[in-house]
């Protein structure tokens, strides 16, 4: 299903003083000998101006069904303009995916609240650790060296890191021990009652990363393309806990290391401040775009069942490219 909303530009109230506004205008050109009907024609001009938006959005959406459809797996899609009419536009927005790696940014926010409430410090230094405790029964389980994103961090088991530079590798490098030991240190129900707070209702922050035990029980993070749509626009917006906190926060989105998503094929002076997540058949991108212009938006697109990888990660690419040419027309 494909919802496109869009703010009106005028209420009722504002509608109606406008048409009386229009009446006293045309009595003022008539007693001027200027043809009473142009003040209509300019609402005319007006209406069809948003008429055009409106077939625009429409083309735009009907494009990325298009796209959508061509690939073997599900894909969806939500867009936020920040600036203007604020548009929309969703493409299976309510439904689930793992969130992959994508709940790392919501354990980021989570990090930030409670360093705002005094728990700790972000330069506070604590163990790297690679012992941690399944959710379903509590039996330790250690990450596998081999698989993890950023091994530079072994090195490190032993001694002590600061918050800050766990948290900076578990976006920008995507690291699955810093993430756990994270976790470990913030509680994942916190993080849950989080997103509640800012309106992400669905989205399920359980656990940390290779807890095999929960994998097999089907006790997965889990994420909707809304709910992270609205967990970026409180970055956004300054209000991922406080307007400082989210510059922050979109200064270690800005320095993400990949960028063959949503980034692939924009412009290199469009800034993208983005989370990666993917596992077997999933690929994902929440992504913060600010172009020259200084429009912004939030896209979020999602993945799951992906029979080819490749050509998934072209279709997000793909997508990502013709909203970026739809916001900058606007």
């Amino acid at each position: 299903m494909v919802i496109v909303m869009k703010k009106p530009i005028l209420s009722i109230l504002l509608m109606q003083q406008f048409i009386a506004f229009l009446t006293q205008l045309r009595v003022h050109f008539y007693l001027r000998n200027i043809p009473p009907l142009l003040p209509f024609l300019l609402v005319l001009v007006l209406v069809g101006c948003e008429a055009s938006n409106d077939s625009s959005i429409e083309e735009l959406k009907s494009k990325l069904e298009e796209r959508v459809t061509q690939v073997d797996g599900t894909i969806a899609v939500a867009l936020k303009v920040l600036e203007g009419g604020k548009e929309t536009l969703f493409i299976h927005e309510r439904e689930v995916f793992h969130a992959a790696s994508t709940m790392k940014t919501p354990v980021m926010m989570e990090i930030y609240r409670q360093a705002e409430q005094g728990k700790f410090s972000l330069s506070d230094s604590i163990p790297v650790v690679n012992e941690f405790s399944s959710i379903v029964d509590g039996s330790p389980f250690s990450m596998d060296l081999d698989v993890d994103s950023q091994e530079g961090l072994y090195h490190m088991i032993g001694q002590k890191e600061t918050i800050y530079e766990l948290m900076y590798q578990m976006i920008i490098k995507s690291s699955n021990l810093a993430t756990n030991i994270l976790i470990d240190l913030i509680g994942a129900s916190n993080v849950n009652e989080f997103m509640r707070e800012i309106g992400a209702n669905d989205i399920q922050v359980l656990r940390g990363v290779e807890d095999l035990k929960a994998f097999e029980a089907g006790l997965n993070n889990t994420t909707t393309a809304l709910d992270m749509m609205l967990i970026m626009e409180a970055i956004a917006t300054g209000k991922a806990v406080n307007q400082e906190a989210s510059l922050q926060m979109m200064d270690i989105l800005y320095d993400q290391y990949y960028k063959d998503l949503i980034p692939k094929k924009l412009p290199e002076e469009v800034k993208v401040a983005h989370k990666t997540g993917s596992i077997t058949g999933v690929q994902h991108d929440a992504a913060i775009l600010e172009l020259p212009d200084g429009k912004r938006y939030v896209l979020v697109i999602l993945s799951k069942e992906l029979k080819d990888v490749e050509e998934g990660k072209e279709a997000i690419a793909d997508i990502s490219r013709q909203i970026y040419q739809y916001i900058s027309e606007l």
